[in-house]
C-alpha cells in the first residue's frame, strides 16, 4: 500500500469511526436527557447533521470522505481509472473498522461495556423498504453532485439529506453497512440487534443499486464507464 493510499484508508477509519461516535454519542446522551422518543430522535438527527457535514469538510480533500463500503463502491463502478479495486480493498476494512471504533469509543465515553451488543430488533419489511429508500437517495445524491461538477456541495448536501431521512424514512435511514455494524456493539438508543444487520445491509446494497440506476437514466453513464465497454 502506498503511502498516500495508507493517508486515504487512515483517513476514511478516523472519519467512519468519528462519524459513529456522533451517532451512538448522541443517542445516548439524548435518552439520558429525556425519555420522550420524539426528543431523543431529534437531538439525534442534529447531532449527526451537524457532525457529518464536518467531517465531509474535514475529510474530503484527503480520501474523499467515503466512510461507506457502498459509496466507495459506487465510486469504483462509475469512476474507472481515477479510484480502482485496490482503493476499494483499502477502503472497505477501514470502514469497518472505524464503525466498530466509534461504537467502542461512544461506549467508553458513557461508562458502558466497550463490546455491547444491541437488543434492539429492527426486522420487519418496512424498516427494510426505508433502507433501500434511504440509501437509493444517498447513493443518487452524491453520484448525482459528482456527474454533475457540484461536489463542493456535498458537506450540506449529505448532511441535510442524512437529517431529511432520519425522519421521512422507517429506518431512521442508517443507509451505510459499516455504520450499522459498528451499531450492533452498542445497546443503545441508535443501536441494532446482530440478528437485523444482515437483512439491513443487504436492503442497503438493494437501495444503492437502485440508486445508481437512477444515477444513470437521469445523468446518462459516465464517459470512463463506456470506455471501458467499448
Amino acid at each position: 500500500m502506498t503511502t498516500s493510499l495508507l493517508r486515504r484508508a487512515a483517513a476514511e477509519a478516523v472519519g467512519t469511526a468519528a462519524l459513529v461516535a456522533v451517532v451512538v454519542g448522541s443517542g445516548a446522551q439524548a435518552a439520558e436527557l429525556s425519555r420522550d422518543v420524539g426528543l431523543q430522535l431529534l437531538a439525534n438527527s442534529l447531532a449527526t447533521v451537524f457532525g457529518l457535514g464536518v467531517l465531509i469538510a474535514l475529510f474530503g480533500p484527503v480520501s474523499g470522505a467515503h466512510f461507506n463500503p457502498l459509496v466507495s463502491l459506487a465510486a469504483w463502478l462509475t469512476r474507472r481509472g481515477e479510484f480502482g479495486l485496490r482503493d476499494v480493498a483499502a477502503y472497505v476494512p477501514a470502514q469497518f473498522a472505524g464503525g466498530i471504533g466509534g461504537a467502542v469509543l461512544a461506549n467508553a465515553m458513557f461508562a458502558r461495556p466497550l463490546v455491547q451488543w444491541s437488543g434492539h430488533d429492527r426486522t420487519a419489511g418496512n424498516l427494510w423498504l426505508g433502507e433501500v429508500v434511504a440509501t437509493a437517495g444517498l447513493l443518487m445524491l452524491i453520484a448525482g453532485l459528482d456527474r454533475t461538477g457540484r461536489g463542493h456541495h456535498a458537506p450540506v448536501a449529505v448532511a441535510s439529506f442524512i437529517g431529511a431521512a432520519y425522519w421521512f424514512t422507517s429506518s431512521t435511514s442508517f443507509a451505510n453497512p459499516a455504520v450499522t455494524v459498528g451499531r450492533a456493539f452498542t445497546d443503545t438508543f441508535a443501536g441494532i440487534a446482530p440478528g437485523s444487520v444482515g437483512p439491513f445491509v443487504a436492503a442497503q446494497v438493494v437501495g444503492a443499486a437502485v440508486g445508481l440506476g437512477l444515477v444513470a437514466l437521469l445523468f446518462g453513464v459516465p464517459r470512463t464507464l463506456q470506455e471501458a465497454r467499448s
